[in-house]
């Protein structure tokens, strides 16, 4: 079976996966590429952005300027945009989402046009990301791929009894509702004043703002993300209707990370309310939480046992399984 993928965002690899450079969507790309290339009888390719041809884990990763037209692959996958099929033939073809679209910015993006003369299926990422996706822009059909963290996560070595010191962290990006998480912030580190705040650069502290003790994470590769992770106590993400799926959340989770969150887009769907972190209703809600995780040490401990029991609940072997089934149903 021929499987290709179409994407067109920034030029990399698998090569890339452990780097910084790249964000959850190129993520899901590599994992899921190198998972189905593991199966007998397959061809992967990717066209992408990439400089140079290579062949990577049986994966060809090509510049997506040098696609043969007139080679028609079994299955044709478009990350994010129904315009990368332009006049590609495919007896099976699939947009696979990675964001919220309502109708105006499927319009407004040029979308409409290529998406009624492809007639993909979508694929999408949570039950909200599903909830959300408008019935104009589905109704050729519409599934849920659940996702998975890099196996590095999975793999890590877990102390169960490790008490980090107080550090809560947000890896997620800045326009994911970090403002709301820093005004709550202001009274949680009033009531605890030796807690500390890590989140993503680039972001601009103000003079207020260091002195409550929030700071800059330096950025490097995969391996210093988990360690950032592996020491900290919280992850504080108040969620954003713009997160269909969060792998930063899942991440956290697999590291074993208690996770407290208003729910907002899928991040209820990553956190099990009192089982594996805490499901705010409120902004009080959401500073109360975290300063129990914060102060009270058996509380923390049966919620970081809870996650240890649940880790490797799912890996992109799984994925990869969920989305051939997608593909023999969308026939």
């Amino acid at each position: 079976m021929k499987i290709f993928f179409l994407e067109k965002s920034i030029p990399f690899s698998s090569l890339d996966l452990n780097s910084d450079k790249i964000g959850g969507a190129e993520k899901i790309l590599i994992n899921i590429s190198n998972e189905l290339a593991k199966y007998k009888n397959f061809e992967i390719k990717v066209f992408n952005n990439v400089y140079e041809r290579k062949l990577l884990s049986n994966v060809e990763w090509i510049n997506i300027n040098n696609y043969d037209q007139q080679i028609e692959p079994d299955v044709l996958i478009a990350f994010s945009d129904v315009n990368l099929f332009r006049n590609y033939k495919s007896k099976k073809k699939f947009l696979w989402s990675h964001s919220v679209q309502n109708i105006e910015k499927f319009i407004r993006k040029k979308q409409l046009i290529s998406y009624l003369k492809h007639k993909p299926l979508l694929i999408l990422e949570s039950d909200y990301h599903f909830k959300t996706r408008p019935f104009l822009t589905s109704f050729f059909g519409k599934k849920i791929l659940k996702l998975a963290p890099d196996y590095e996560f999975i793999e890590e070595s877990i102390d169960i009894n490790f008490f980090p010191e107080k550090k809560c962290i947000f890896t997620t990006k800045s326009d994911r509702n970090l403002d709301i998480l820093l005004n709550a912030w202001k009274k949680i580190y009033k009531s605890n004043n030796d807690a500390e705040l890590y989140i993503n650069p680039p972001f601009h502290l103000s003079e207020a703002q260091t002195k409550q003790n929030i700071f800059l994470r330096a950025k490097g590769d995969k391996k210093k993300l988990i360690n950032d992770l592996k020491n900290s106590r919280i992850m504080l993400v108040p969620g954003h209707k713009g997160e269909v799926y969060c792998l930063a959340a899942e991440e956290a989770r697999e590291l074993c990370i208690p996770i407290v969150t208003l729910g907002h887009g899928s991040l209820n769907e990553r956190v099990i309310h009192n089982k594996t972190g805490f499901i705010a209703n409120d902004i009080n809600e959401f500073i109360y939480f975290s300063l129990k995780l914060l102060n009270d040490d058996e509380l923390y401990l049966r919620i970081r046992k809870n996650l240890f029991e649940l880790r490797n609940i799912r890996n992109f072997s799984n994925v990869a399984s969920d989305l051939l089934k997608i593909i023999n149903i969308g026939s």
